[in-house]
């Protein structure tokens, strides 16, 4: 008779289960973005329209994840964790039998219910389980294994692609979901808050609904989707809504956005520079793999071997962002770096079909670890002066107006590149039509960083533990978003 297998302590197994759900999403997206070229030829769909694919999923974070919190607080952390998953698998499956663009955006609105409560409740799950004493231990397993998503995601999808269908890209997790529901079932409470507040009904209906307006005016804008007054009512819709809304939370006792946050300095300079940086690099995943693939020349799977640099530059900064923080500060690792990001960006416009791959390489690695380096500099501060009552407000707010930035990125990468190609009088897409919307983007990243500009010298020193002339308290925990 054998002996019974000890289970791991809580403090592993928690956050790598969690883990394993947030690594499947960053891994849907990332093998997704490598595949839009094959996914449009498949479907007989124009390029730039399958960014619609993207923002979808984005989209539908946006909008969901202000919700999330308060389910989990409701209905239990493990309930809704697990339902998220079986929602997101649904999506993932039904996203693998489209037969065109609208079947696709509806599947990937589905999947993106399921994700915009399985990253944040899973984060919940992690933090109502673990003490503080184990915090740093947990986190350690939790970020760690969702980023080998975006590493392995761009090869594997280039792989799938070429040589399988772009459909087993989506099917792919439904093995790992499976075992994720187990996993969970087995190791994770399902937690509740006593005194739940009433959700906010009238706040998250005119949320969703300017949201809603806003983004796909936006997203539609100029591109020949959608008869281009329609568009701009749209826009014109939802930005009257979300303006509606700011006068609806100053006369609200639980708003389901807090924007009182935005009242202390850190979380603001947090949420505006790292939004306004992340919609620079929400382009990134949508105009690279259609350069290479379609500008250059290449197969999926070269485009994937070569993007996936950037990732494993993201990788590798883990390792190095404390003692960055710790030496130079908040303000001024935000504000320089951004800049670096920017160039780097601007690089990525200049590539030609003969610049050699080892050239391409090394500035997707560097890029990418300064990248993730601003994330994770970003996401840090943002929490460094909020009281502890408030996090899970500041958790939902920051979490939304991330997905938000990104969704934003697409559609301004999508509506360069359509300009780009109007510029020269039309016609399909060439390798030159990604200089001027790299070169924007890259401005784009570049001027976030004036954001962090107005900051104090010792911004979040607390947490970064840099020394300004007296022995600080022992750092914190650096945050870091899954994937960045």
């Amino acid at each position: 008779m054998f002996p019974a297998m000890p289970r791991p302590p809580r403090r592993i197994a928690v956050p790598l289960i969690v883990a394993c759900g947030l690594m499947m999403e960053n891994l849907d997206s990332a093998v997704l973005s490598t595949a839009l070229p094959a996914v449009a030829k498949s479907l007989g769909e124009n390029p730039l329209h399958l960014s619609l694919a993207i923002t979808a999923y984005l989209f539908s974070l946006a909008v969901f994840i202000p919700v999330s919190g308060w389910l989990a607080d409701r209905f239990g952390a493990r309930n809704v964790f697990r339902t998220a998953i079986v929602i997101f698998i649904l999506g993932s499956v039904a996203a693998g039998f489209s037969n065109s663009l609208t079947e696709l955006v509806l599947a990937r609105l589905f999947q993106g219910l399921g994700g915009s409560m399985m990253v944040p409740v899973g984060r919940l799950v992690v933090l109502r389980t673990v003490s503080k004493a184990e915090m740093v231990s947990a986190m350690a397993w939790l970020t760690t294994p969702a980023l080998l998503g975006p590493v392995f995601g761009p090869p594997l999808g280039g792989f799938i692609t070429t040589y399988l269908s772009w459909r087993w890209i989506f099917w792919l997790n439904v093995p790992i979901a499976l075992v994720g529901i187990v996993m969970v079932s087995l190791f994770i409470e399902n937690t509740k808050e006593q005194n739940v507040p009433p959700l906010d009904w009238r706040g998250f209906a005119l949320t969703s609904t300017g949201l809603a307006c806003a983004m796909f005016g936006f997203e539609t804008l100029g591109r020949g989707i959608v008869p281009l007054p329609l568009s701009i009512s749209l826009l014109a819709t939802g930005a009257a809504i979300l303006a509606f809304y700011v006068l609806y939370t100053r006369r609200t006792e639980h708003p389901i956005l807090a924007l009182s946050l935005l009242q202390i300095p850190t979380f603001r300079a947090s949420v505006l520079g790292a939004s306004s940086f992340r919609i620079a690099i929400g382009a990134l995943p949508f105009l690279l793999p259609l350069m290479l693939q379609i500008g250059f020349g290449l197969s999926p799977f070269e485009s994937g071997m070569l993007t996936f640099a950037g990732a494993a530059g993201a990788l590798t900064m883990k390792m190095t962002a404390g003692p960055i923080l710790r030496g130079f500060g908040f303000k001024r690792v935000l504000t320089v770096n951004s800049f670096i990001v920017g160039l780097s960006l601007a690089a990525i416009g200049l590539f030609t079909p003969t610049t050699p791959g080892w050239i391409i390489l090394g500035v997707l690695l560097i890029g990418g670890f300064f990248r993730s380096l601003q994330f994770t500099s970003a996401n840090t501060l943002g929490y460094a002066d909020i009281p502890s009552v408030r996090m899970s407000q500041a958790t939902s707010f920051a979490s939304m107006a991330q997905q938000l930035s990104l969704t934003i990125g697409v559609a301004v990468g999508a509506l360069l590149l359509h300009f780009t190609q109007l510029l020269r009088g039309g016609g399909a897409l060439d390798a030159g039509d990604f200089v001027l919307p790299f070169l924007f983007v890259g401005l784009i990243a570049a001027v976030s960083g004036m954001t962090f500009l107005r900051l104090p010298a010792d911004a979040g020193a607390e947490v970064s533990g840099k020394r300004l002339g007296r022995r600080p308290e022992p750092p914190a925990k650096l945050s870091t978003a899954p994937g960045e």
